[in-house]
């Protein structure tokens, strides 16, 4: 069946979205976006099949659309839509990170007639822009969907067979549940990681080498901080009740932690980090998660004239792909001294054969 899907925001999410969609070649995208260089080079490099210049060129003849903007921005165009001329089944989706918000601005939608199921594919990368979409991004990434509880299951299945093609988890959740998992697992961290930077910037006055030492655990650890501040302003914004509540939660965690510091009871203490290590060896490592992967692997090597290039040479004969190569200076918990960064779980996990076949370095998958 054919379909014309718009996407309204080329960024890395929409372009992104737009090449995993055209892998089916019965869907047609066409694009929008408010930058007029980013619309003209989603165009040139083959993001979109089509683009418009006016949103509502778009809206009339799509089938489905899809707000790949932020959440305040994509709100606003919500309350512009009823005035817009649509297809009479027409879709319309969002990749929002909050949904609650969402879902309450789409109750208006819903007494009008018109379709709102909200998404958020729980993907991203370290790089921006449309230049950076890729049609992996989304590969055994959470896409969870936010239908009404009373949305017609044939309408939802529409999208869900749209979606298919990005090879994504698709799962089902409401909209206050989604806030909730993703305050826990994406944006507290995201204020922990930003806190850790502001003591370190702290004590970096008084300590000015600290900052040196920063290159290990604490550089991967604090990663996230480095993400868009517009962004995270937004999302902390819409979340801030749920953030309220973890950060008092942390709190609470934080106190009994300082007991455990206060009274140097060395069992309990070996304990509490026992534990966490027991939970975090749980966590799976092979699927991407709420904060995106960027499926690093670890390699132990020598420090000799050239084995960096003769690593990446014997990657470069099976021909497998890196996004990204480092050097780690500061090894303090860190279990090799060259990271390096695929963009799939399968070139890591080829890599990981290669790297045994051709060397007697150790690897380590954080």
């Amino acid at each position: 069946m054919q379909q014309t899907v718009f996407i309204i925001g080329l960024g890395l999410i929409g372009g992104s979205l737009a090449l995993g969609l055209k892998r089916n070649k019965d869907v047609t995208i066409i694009g929008y976006d408010a930058n007029g260089h980013t619309l003209r080079t989603a165009k040139r490099i083959s993001v979109i099949d089509e683009m418009v210049t006016n949103m509502e060129d778009g809206t009339e003849i799509a089938d489905v659309i899809v707000f790949a903007t932020p959440v305040s921005e994509t709100i606003r165009l919500m309350n512009e839509l009823p005035n817009w001329q649509l297809k009479k089944q027409v879709i319309v989706t969002d990749t929002g990170s909050t949904k609650k918000e969402i879902m309450k601005a789409a109750i208006s939608l819903k007494e009008k007639g018109i379709t709102f199921i909200g998404g958020h594919p729980m993907a991203g990368s370290h790089k921006s822009g449309v230049e950076a979409a890729r049609p992996i991004l989304f590969e055994n990434a959470y896409y969870l969907l936010t239908p009404f509880e009373d949305e017609s299951e044939e309408r939802i299945q529409v999208l869900i067979d749209l979606l298919h093609v990005t090879k994504a988890k698709l799962v089902q959740v409401g909209a206050e549940e989604h806030d909730h998992m993703t305050a826990v697992v994406s944006h507290f961290p995201h204020l922990v990681a930003a806190s850790l930077v502001h003591q370190l910037s702290f004590e970096n006055e008084q300590y000015p080498f600290t900052k040196q030492l920063a290159a290990g655990g604490f550089r991967d650890l604090t990663r996230i901080a480095s993400a868009n501040p517009i962004v995270w302003r937004d999302i902390t914004l819409q979340n801030r009740k749920e953030l309220s509540n973890q950060l008092q939660i942390w709190t609470n965690e934080m106190t009994k932690l300082q007991d455990l510091l206060s009274y140097a009871d060395s069992s309990d203490i070996e304990e509490y980090f026992t534990t966490a290590k027991n939970i975090r060896d749980d966590l799976p490592i092979n699927s991407q998660g709420a904060m995106y992967s960027v499926f690093d692997l670890y390699v132990d090597v020598p420090d000799y004239p050239g084995v960096i290039s003769e690593i990446t040479g014997y990657l470069a004969k099976d021909h497998i792909s890196i996004t990204n190569l480092r050097i780690v200076e500061t090894r303090e918990d860190v279990f090799g001294i060259l990271v390096i960064s695929f963009q799939s779980i399968d070139d890591r996990a080829k890599a990981v054969e290669c790297i045994a076949k051709n060397t007697t370095f150790e690897t380590y998958i954080s």
